[in-house]
């Protein structure tokens, strides 16, 4: 067990602090809710009606589909495109896919290699493309439920206005739901282009996310192996 804690710990804390922040989300989302309620003289709701309700959701699904579209677009930009002194960019000069050598796949595949990078074909080109495909899926499927959850929680405050209520295509393209999207997009695009370029000229001693603090700002990390 000792192993297995030590062997996953880095999965394992975020895993815990994501759970912990997504309960911490759901109790003050709760509150904040009835207060709203309150103020409007309508019956206060419970947590589990809170946390099935489509309040909760589009605010879930809001944050997870931009992250995952941020993890979508850096790891398919990271196969094209490089930054010269960048611990999260591959060495100037290897852009593009790599040859089957590179990537162990094939006959150069190792004994303890993963099965499907045996294989041939549509195995070995879906599993060579399974991290992108994967998060692409969660980005659709988040941003999907955050516009379904978005529609039920606008048409609410229009009926409560008195106006008619919107269609989904109506909604997903209104600037009410494009104005909460993008506001989530350019911060992660942010966050990521940051990232990129502070590690060039700034260290953490220890982290894998950073350079040995002693290597020039002009090389990339893996220059040194």
């Amino acid at each position: 067990m000792r192993t297995f804690l030590r062997d996953n710990a880095l999965s394992l804390v975020f895993l815990g602090i994501f759970l912990a922040t997504l309960v911490a989300q759901a109790f003050v989302g709760h509150a904040d809710n009835n207060e709203e309620l309150r103020r409007h003289d309508q019956a206060v709701i419970s947590l589990g009606e809170f946390v099935t309700s489509s309040a909760f959701v589009v605010d879930v699904a809001e944050n997870w589909q931009s992250e995952f579209l941020q993890f979508f677009v850096f790891i398919l930009a990271t196969v094209w495109l490089v930054q010269r002194g960048s611990p999260e960019s591959k060495q100037p000069g290897d852009e593009g896919r790599g040859d089957d050598e590179d990537q162990l796949v094939g006959a150069y595949a190792r004994p303890d290699s993963p099965r499907w990078a045996r294989a041939s074909g549509w195995r070995r080109s879906l599993y060579g493309n399974s991290l992108l495909i994967w998060m692409g899926a969660i980005f659709v499927l988040s941003w999907f439920a955050q516009s379904l959850a978005g529609l039920v929680v606008a048409n609410d405050e229009a009926a409560q206005h008195g106006e008619a209520a919107e269609t989904w295509l109506g909604y997903v393209a209104s600037p009410e739901f494009w104005n909460r999207t993008l506001q989530n997009w350019q911060s992660e695009f942010l966050a990521v282009g940051c990232m990129v370029a502070f590690s060039i000229y700034l260290r953490q001693r220890g982290s894998a996310e950073s350079k040995p603090v002693g290597l020039p700002h002009a090389e990339t990390a893996v220059e040194s192996d």
